[in-house]
């Protein structure tokens, strides 16, 4: 449910209707009344319909010479913190974060004027010259987004321009601030009279030649909307009686028929009643003073009531201006009819999301482009970001392996440096076993050739000297093995009979000589 709250300011009363349209069907929820505790006026409004009752009532507002209306002090609406709170409670079932809300407003904050043109198609440019004409005619400077018209025939528009604060829209902004939020959607802003007077001609069926009235009766004031077949005809003045204040109904038919004769209302054929007087008196008052008028109650057959207690469905009539406010902008909706829509720009910035003056959508592109700049930028380093850490988990990855290549080449090392050192003893080895093998050949050799010549014992002292120990048959062999070897020393030779034969045994050192071939 999109709820549509309109609210009514009547003097010091609050009037407001929360409304929704449910299938193509409007429902009324809820209806409510708020005695506004601290309404401030720089004159009393009703001293000033008082005075303008007895001084300017003969003018009247009438089509045909539209003054303008009545041009009281400006009502501006400081309401304190229990009506706030009021409101607030009163809402609170509802959710206003999607509500719409409708301020509708009346004398002393709108003016009328009437604008005769029959050429001007374009909108800008009528508004343009209705907004020349009052500034000519009546002196007021109005601003374009101040003011609105319907057509009252092809040759005549009535213009409804505002040039003050409104109240409305200052509760709809402290029940906002007092829930903690900066602004409620306000869609638009209503006329009494002529949303009251588009409800009747839409709901109620009449004659083209009948002159209808349809009279408000509020707390306070009172207000005479007349009607020809189903268009608005004439606007009375407002009236400062009402409920709280009125001893007899004659003083309406005065001011009724000062209106129709202003208005050029020959007759009454119908009369509609709303607001808060409907009783059987005021219906028979009629019929006495128009006996030919038909009198009926002003009914809300399009609305589904099933929401509403017993008491508020009776007493509905009293708020039909707000209930009348809500059809006519579901009707505007629907295309069915043309109202009154005003809402001036500074509502229109405030419940902007984002409020810019002209410079700023100068530069709004520049912020796009930087935007688009800094995201671009943000997401390339995103992405570089990304490759430099998959880099560096992959070089993480080949660290623990290399670590583990490391771990396994260590022993290796270890083994490679103890083989260079065998390597080392073994070149060494043989290297000494080559001078070994050829010293031992070379004894080989000369033993082989010399049958009485033998070894018995080898002995080494060192690497380099060798001590030959063994026997001889002959001495001179003894002597030619010692040449046979450059490096041989025979140090002793002793004889010994070996077997009954002369044998000779020596001793014999001689050195190792590794280039010896």
């Amino acid at each position: 449910m999109k709820p549509l709250v309109c609210i009514y300011c009547e003097g010091s009363d609050l009037k407001l209707s929360v409304i929704s349209r449910e299938k193509e069907k409007l429902c009324i929820h809820s209806i409510f009344t708020v005695e506004l505790t601290e309404l401030e006026l720089g004159t009393s409004a009703t001293e000033q319909l008082a005075d303008f009752s007895k001084e300017d009532i003969s003018d009247g507002l009438t089509f045909d010479s539209f003054n303008g209306g009545i041009d009281l002090t400006h009502q501006k609406a400081n309401s304190n913190a229990t009506d706030v709170e009021l409101i607030a409670a009163s809402l609170a079932e509802f959710n206003l974060n999607q509500a719409q809300f409708i301020p509708v407003v009346t004398d002393p904050n709108v003016n009328f004027h009437i604008y005769e043109n029959s050429d001007e198609k374009n909108k800008s440019n009528l508004l343009d010259k209705i907004i020349k004409d009052i500034l000519v005619t009546k002196g007021i400077t109005v601003l374009k987004d101040n003011i609105d018209y319907i057509s009252i025939d092809e040759n005549t528009y009535l213009c409804v321009f505002i040039d003050k604060e409104i109240s409305c829209v200052n509760l709809v902004n402290s029940v906002a601030a007092y829930n903690g939020k900066r602004y409620y959607k306000i869609n638009s802003i209503k006329n009494a009279e002529i949303a009251l007077a588009n409800y009747v001609s839409k709901t109620t069926k009449f004659f083209a030649e009948d002159y209808t009235l349809v009279i408000y009766i509020g707390k306070e004031y009172s207000k005479l909307i007349f009607l020809e077949g189903q268009n608005l005809s004439h606007i009375g003045a407002t009236l400062d009686i009402g409920t709280s204040n009125l001893n007899t109904y004659d003083v309406y038919f005065s001011k009724i028929l000062l209106e129709m004769e202003n208005g050029g209302i020959p007759r009454l054929d119908n009369v509609v009643l709303c607001g808060e007087d409907r009783s059987e008196n005021l219906v028979l008052s009629f019929y006495g003073t128009f006996p030919e008028a038909n009198v009926t109650k002003l009914k809300f057959d399009l609305f589904d009531l099933a929401d509403l207690e017993e008491d508020d469905q009776n007493n509905i009539s009293t708020y039909s201006v707000p209930i009348a406010a809500a059809y006519e902008y579901y009707a505007e909706e629907d295309k069915e009819l043309k109202g009154i829509n005003i809402l001036p720009r500074y509502i229109i910035e405030n419940q902007k999301f984002l409020q810019f003056g002209w410079h700023s959508f100068v530069v709004l592109p520049f912020l796009f482009i930087a935007t688009f700049l800094f995201t671009y930028l943000i997401l390339s380093n995103n992405m570089n970001m990304v490759n430099l850490d998959k880099e560096i988990q992959r070089m993480k990855e080949l660290e623990i392996q290399n670590q583990e290549i490391i771990a396994k080449i260590e022993p290796l090392e270890s083994r490679i440096a103890n083989f260079d050192n065998t390597q080392a003893i073994l070149d060494s080895a043989m290297s000494g076993t080559e001078v070994w093998g050829k010293t031992l050949e070379k004894v080989a050799n000369f033993v082989e050739r010399r049958r009485n010549f033998w070894v018995s014992n080898i002995e080494t002292k060192n690497l380099e000297d060798l001590t030959l120990r063994g026997y001889s048959l002959s001495r001179t062999v003894l002597t030619e093995f010692a040449e046979y070897n450059n490096s041989s020393i025979l140090q002793n030779v002793l004889y010994e009979p070996l077997r009954e034969k002369n044998a000779f045994a020596y001793i014999m050192n001689f050195k190792l000589q590794k280039n010896e071939q």
